[in-house]
């Protein structure tokens, strides 16, 4: 019975992941707010209802990719951390942006519906969360080691952040335990940066303006990295 059962698990896994492969190709023509469970069923050769096993409605389906998409970069960032000098500060932060550059330059489908235009009638489940801090953890496991280590030294150019954010603040100062408040706001600036840059490169907002773009990237993401305070 538990073989069976196994195998009745594996099926139902791989016929999960060539709805959702299917899904993905109907992103990039379809967008999010053309995603359609019938269509995809309809490629598959599979009646309509039986697809409703596997994902009782849209929002589901494309929860999944959601969760997908955020656990891909996620582990984009990771290795691209991980493939670092613990104490290289500097390095490990432009190694996540450029992993993240990369990755969303590769699948600029699944990163729209990450990062682009709200999907509308669409609200994001609490499974969501945890795959979507993934690179988030990662970001701030560099800035807490520098600070840690003593190599964290920001310029004094910034103003201090107002007391009203600290609370909305509180998610990301727990990923940077013992950080002073005016990093993690600089942090907050950091992350929103880097996530600017490669929304406004893959959604056309450079096109006829800026064409060595990869320059332009590497070159921001190291101003960034001095607003953090990190090393030259």
């Amino acid at each position: 019975m538990n073989a069976s059962r196994t195998a009745r698990e594996r099926v139902r896994a791989e016929l999960i992941r060539e709805i959702t492969d299917i899904a993905r190709r109907h992103l990039a023509t379809e967008g999010a707010t053309g995603l359609s469970l019938r269509a995809v069923a309809r490629e598959m050769g599979m009646v309509s209802s039986a697809i409703y096993r596997y994902f009782p409605s849209r929002d589901d389906l494309l929860t999944a990719l959601i969760i997908d998409g955020y656990n891909a970069l996620g582990e984009a960032v990771e290795h691209a951390d991980a493939a670092c000098a613990r104490d290289d500060f500097t390095g490990r932060w432009l190694a996540v942006c450029r992993a993240v550059r990369a990755w969303a330059l590769a699948h600029p489908h699944e990163y729209a519906l990450l990062y682009g235009s709200p999907v509308p009638g669409y609200a994001a489940p609490q499974d969501t969360v945890a795959p979507a801090v993934r690179d988030t953890a990662v970001y701030g496991r560099i800035v807490a080691d520098a600070h840690h280590a003593g190599r964290l030294t920001p310029p004094p150019i910034c103003p201090s952040p107002p007391a009203i954010l600290a609370q909305d603040a509180e998610v990301v100062r727990s990923l940077m335990p013992d950080v002073p408040d005016d990093v993690v706001a600089r942090a907050i600036v950091a992350w929103t940066g880097l996530f600017g840059m490669v929304s406004f490169e893959l959604f056309g907002q450079f096109n006829n303006t800026i064409t060595h773009r990869a320059e332009l990237f590497e070159h921001n993401m190291a101003c960034l990295a001095r607003l953090l305070g990190l090393p030259e």
